[in-house]
């Protein structure tokens, strides 16, 4: 294996057995489903609430990749531990140190691989989606192309699992709804602004398509940001979802019986029998320029904003709400187009949206305060302009409103 090959996935080939009281611990309680045999030391509601995430992941990965359960001896094991030291024990006993928050452990042997998960800790919210979709996918394809699974497990690292909701949400990827229980999703953009930066000091991406044949292209740090950007074009360029079709008609050529080389120059000749390099490039260049970061956004929606363009700064705001749906800036910005356009219960609704997803409540307050003057209830404008008067950059304000009331 070529150094740097594994990016941020534990890929090294574990070879020593484990019995069948490792994974039994004491204090454990086991939870079977149809994909996933789980042990954890967190309680039996906590593990079938884990259970239940990992199968709705599990259903949603599948609707993309469409692999055949019929091909893997299931169940997939995972061992979550509450106590963090119990946790880094385990860990370190299978490798060199420990890992933060959660590590797939793939052996040679299919039995003995397993997801170990520091459960409730920080470190495991943002790693279990990445490591989660590594299991997945390695279940079916022991060695699949790098850049596949290291751009893929970015691109899900925004998926959530809700578990204070028994209904079924839906999990918007760019490009197709996807319906799975309990799962969010917003768009990972976290490397946008470091691919655009690099330019011309980027790999090729035909060095990206070729890492497992010719190595990780130097400098290797940015390779898990190229591979994420090679998935995000190839999942959401519009174009009659041609990029996207060739994508997911590549998943048909892996194998799980074939090494890395193997698996990335069936995929690599899979895109160069639809496509040349040289477009492929092109076409990819032109997505990452379109593409826009949730802060530029924003600033763009502010100047145009400043510079009396609703229509530009509505839009802008819009597209920056649906990159982050949960986020209360849009929110607020989108509230002072609709006061403006007199359109006052809009205008309040946006508001309590930005208050609901972690706006600064006098500032909020103090919006919601002249929106309810502008709207003639000056009764229900009272109590908002107190409460904004109760933060110090909007006290003086606040209170010259409040005195000018009837």
């Amino acid at each position: 294996m070529k150094k740097g090959i594994c990016g941020v996935t534990i890929c090294v080939v574990l070879l020593f057995s484990a019995s069948a009281q490792d994974r039994m611990s004491p204090g454990m309680v086991q939870v079977n489903s149809e994909h996933y045999q789980v042990f954890a030391d967190s309680g039996s509601a906590d593990v079938a609430l884990l259970s239940k995430e990992l199968e709705s992941r599990f259903a949603l990965y599948n609707r993309i990749f469409h692999f055949n359960s019929q091909t893997v001896v299931f169940p997939l094991k995972v061992r979550a531990y509450k106590d963090k030291k119990a946790y880094d024990d385990y860990v370190s006993l299978r490798l060199n140190g420990t890992r933060a928050g959660a590590v797939y452990l793939h052996y040679n042997q299919a039995d003995l691989r397993e997801l170990v998960l520091h459960r409730g800790s920080a470190e495991e919210e943002r790693m279990f989606p990445h490591q989660a979709f590594i299991q997945y996918l390695r279940a079916f394809i022991p060695y699949p192309p790098a850049w596949l699974r290291e751009g893929f497990a970015i691109y899900f690292n925004t998926l959530k699992f809700d578990a204070g909701t028994n209904t079924t949400n839906s999990a918007d990827l760019p490009g197709r709804a996807l319906v799975s229980s309990g799962l969010t999703y917003e768009e990972n953009l976290t490397w946008l602004e470091l691919v655009k930066s690099l330019g011309s000091k980027a790999p090729s991406l035909e060095a990206i398509l070729r890492a497992d044949i010719d190595g990780i292209p130097e400098p290797a740090e940015y390779f898990p940001s190229l591979a994420w950007s090679l998935v995000s074009f190839l999942m959401n360029a519009e174009k009659d979802y041609y990029y996207t079709r060739i994508l997911f008609e590549s998943f048909m050529v892996l194998s799980g019986s074939s090494s890395s080389v193997a698996n990335s120059e069936s995929v690599l000749n899979h895109i160069l029998s639809w496509t040349d390099l040289n477009t492929l490039m092109r076409d990819y260049k032109t997505y990452i320029d379109s593409r826009k970061t949730f802060t530029e956004l924003l600033t763009e929606g502010q100047q145009a904003y400043k510079n009396k363009d609703s229509s530009r700064a509505e839009a802008a705001f819009l597209s920056a709400h649906r990159q982050k749906p949960t986020h209360y800036a849009p929110y607020y910005y989108l509230g002072l187009l609709a006061y403006e356009a007199k359109n006052f219960d809009q205008a309040e609704q946006y508001y309590r949206s930005a208050l609901q997803y972690g706006g600064n409540t006098g500032l909020i307050s103090y919006a919601r305060g002249i929106n309810a003057i502008a709207a003639g209830h000056t009764a229900e404008a009272k109590p908002l302009l107190e409460q904004a008067a109760a933060d110090p950059e909007y006290e003086e304000r606040a209170q010259a409103l409040i005195a000018r009331l009837p």
